[in-house]
């Protein structure tokens, strides 16, 4: 996939500035793609010029100019023939502190423990974020409620991927906590 249709994606929510979006892809999309400031602003510029979004320029008093970006026709064709079409392949699993745990054996073990805490708490983090997020969708209804009449569900399904997949990350975490204390010498 490419940052291309994250951003069609992210403008489904309506107008946005660059600035906006890139707050969206730290919360919203961040749990499935990531982009930096710098890519973002790069690619709006490639879909404008290729028509699928539309750039306005905002005026602003003591401040810069802004630009506000909306969807066209043509890229919300070509976001639905996207979102249509099967996946290229299924996603694989990259991280480099599984590198890490691979090459353990003989490392130190302190150092090994401490960057699964590490991880352990970074997971946490970001269940604290999604759990805001969540409530913040939800805007007091149930769950049930929410999926069967909201306008747009897309954004909380992601978000339930996005959990699940921490939650799992926080599973194993623990329990290779649990293994490699069980695995110290006696002392």
């Amino acid at each position: 996939m490419s940052l291309k249709y994250a951003v069609l994606a992210a403008l489904l929510e309506g107008e946005a500035s660059g600035y906006e979006l890139s707050k969206v892809f730290d919360v919203s999309l961040a749990n499935f793609w990531a982009a930096t400031p710098q890519q973002l602003y790069r690619e709006l510029e490639r879909l404008a010029q290729d028509g699928l979004i539309e750039a306005r320029v905002v005026r602003q008093e003591r401040r810069p100019d802004k630009r506000m970006f909306t969807l066209t026709e043509a890229g919300r064709e070509d976001l639905c023939a996207f979102a249509a079409a099967p996946p290229r392949r299924p996603t694989a699993i990259r991280d480099e502190l599984l590198i890490k745990i691979q090459a353990m054996d003989g490392a130190d073990p302190e150092a090994t423990r401490a960057v699964v805490e590490e991880r352990g708490a970074w997971a946490r983090g970001k269940l604290a974020r999604y759990e805001r997020l969540r409530e913040r969708l939800l805007a007091g209804r149930a769950e049930e409620e929410y999926l069967r009449e909201a306008d747009r569900i897309g954004p909380y399904l992601t978000l339930m991927a996005g959990i699940a997949f921490e939650e799992e990350n926080l599973r194993w975490c623990e329990r290779v906590l649990t293994i490699l204390k069980q695995r110290a010498p006696l002392g």
